[in-house]
């Protein structure tokens, strides 16, 4: 199943038709409390609900055409976005040989590096685009495939950690080039695209056999596939899970592959991974 948000808060589910609005399904959700009950994002935390709910309002569901619509991030509220750094053998070949641009400040392994967060705020959709923080400095992009947690994850087995998973996107984890601490240069405001849906982890059965690919322009400037990850999925997940707890609509931005290159205003990317759907992001 591949679910939305677009426009105002409206809930859509996407096929082969188009989307469908389905919106009224959000009745199956429990009334929100305040404070709430635990941290996360509740559409997540009761997708099953949500889920089992759609069927009975697709028959009458409002169909519209995906380029009519916005699309803003398939997660609204996450309690965090976990970065995963240099996660590709030929990314962090191609960091190693131009320190002028990526600096020496984070090398060695994941784990002598740890994982990093971006500010929840820097979220957005692939429909609303990319706002540059400052022009003036080079802000790349980082094409990378997007994993949201579905349940309450503290220190979980690897063996067990995809069962956590509620469903996969596109991520895009924005980076501002400079000598600031990374959280700081990946958390502008944008700089965390997710989209253009969430495809629920039923339907891809191996996420770590996966192509990816952007392109800026036309021009492609990054391919790889999830399997040349240097940490895989599952280790991510249990490391973090020993770190933080995982609430459900928690992000974990997995890692970006070669082919690292600067954005600048009027640019527009496109980018891809087999079995999730494209989605294209403009440069403002």
């Amino acid at each position: 199943m591949k679910l939305c948000w677009f426009n105002d808060h409206r809930l859509g589910l996407v096929d082969d038709e188009g989307l469908h609005d389905v919106s009224q399904a959000l009745q199956a959700l429990p009334a929100a409390s305040y404070p709430p009950a635990q941290p996360g994002d509740l559409l997540i935390q009761h997708l099953d609900l949500v889920r089992a709910a759609i069927p009975s309002v697709l028959p009458t569901a409002p169909r519209l055409a995906l380029d009519a619509v916005t699309l803003h991030s398939p997660v609204a509220n996450p309690s965090k976005i976990i970065g995963v750094p240099v996660n590709y053998l030929k990314h962090a070949e191609e960091a190693e040989a131009d320190l002028a641009t990526f600096t020496d400040r984070y090398r060695g392994s994941i784990e002598e590096q740890g994982l990093f967060l971006k500010a929840s705020s820097a979220l957005t959709g692939c429909s609303e685009g990319v706002r540059l923080a400052f022009p003036q400095r080079r802000t790349d992009h980082e094409m990378e495939l997007g994993l949201v947690i579905g349940r309450v994850a503290r220190h979980v087995s690897e063996a067990d950690a995809l069962d956590y998973v509620a469903g996969y996107a596109l991520a895009l984890d924005m980076v501002l080039r400079g000598p600031e601490d990374r959280s700081f240069r990946k958390s502008a405001d944008s700089y965390a695209v997710l989209g253009p849906w969430l495809v629920t982890a039923d339907e891809i059965a191996n996420p770590q056999e996966l192509d990816l690919r952007l392109s800026v322009n036309g021009e492609l400037r990054q391919a790889s596939n999830t399997r040349h990850m240097i940490m895989k999925l599952r280790r991510q997940i249990a490391w973090a899970s020993s770190i933080y707890t995982l609430w459900p609509g928690d992000i974990i931005m997995t890692g970006t592959c070669e082919g690292v290159a600067q954005v600048v205003a009027g640019d527009v990317m496109e980018c891809t991974i087999e079995q999730i759907g494209s989605m294209r992001v403009a440069v403002h």
